[in-house]
């Protein structure tokens, strides 16, 4: 898709950088558009994901680019949107979802916010497609707070400790985009997957999980 804009849905402006720094090294030429609405994500832990629909719609209004949204809370909205705004549109979670399953069915799911535990969970069984498949999620306690409070080094330790403390499970997933960099920090063996860069590589592809 070199040369062609691809649209980036944000809701934090710290995932920024990290898209264009993945795209730097291993999509040199691609041309990122971001938009980044924090409103989204504040309205959806209020009123749940539903409730963004309309907002989702008033962002992505005229654009005429393929979309890739950054936020697993919202994601599953937006790509339900898809035909309605008459551009793909891709959440970031998906291909990892999708790399997650062929692992094997005990799929762990570590997240910093409650709101992105079911949309996360229906995505895994979504492509599981009927397989076996057993989920679990937990919420890494304090994490939040230390990402809201701008502490990213201290919010990755404790994703990182969470990840290590699993065990009997064939992938541990990292439910939300701005974790990903405590894949580096992990010692366990259980392998950590995470949605950005897999998820930029798809959406350049034009969508292709597998």
């Amino acid at each position: 898709m070199t040369g062609e804009a691809l649209t980036l849905l944000h809701t934090s402006p710290v995932h920024v950088p990290v898209f264009d720094a993945l795209r730097d090294e291993r999509h040199p030429g691609a041309v990122l558009r971001h938009l980044v609405v924090p409103r989204l994500l504040d309205r959806a832990r209020e009123a749940g994901p539903g409730a963004v629909a309309g907002q989702v719609c008033e962002v992505l209004e005229g654009v005429r680019s393929p979309v890739l949204v950054t936020c697993s809370t919202v994601g599953a909205v937006a790509e339900s949107l898809a035909p309605r705004l008459g551009v793909p549109v891709l959440r970031v979670d998906r291909p990892m979802a999708a790399e997650a399953v062929r692992r094997g069915p005990r799929v762990l799911v570590l997240a910093a916010l409650e709101s992105t535990l079911a949309p996360t969970g229906e995505l895994l069984a979504e492509e599981a497609g009927g397989l076996p498949l057993e989920v679990r999620s937990r919420v890494v306690d304090g994490a939040w707070e230390r990402f809201e409070a701008g502490d990213g080094d201290g919010y990755l330790e404790l994703v990182a400790r969470a990840a290590d403390a699993v065990e009997e499970a064939d992938a541990i997933v990292l439910a939300q985009a701005s974790m990903a960099g405590a894949a580096r920090l992990v010692r366990t063996r259980v392998p950590v997957l995470s949605s950005p860069a897999p998820g930029l590589a798809a959406a350049l592809l034009g969508g292709r999980t597998g």
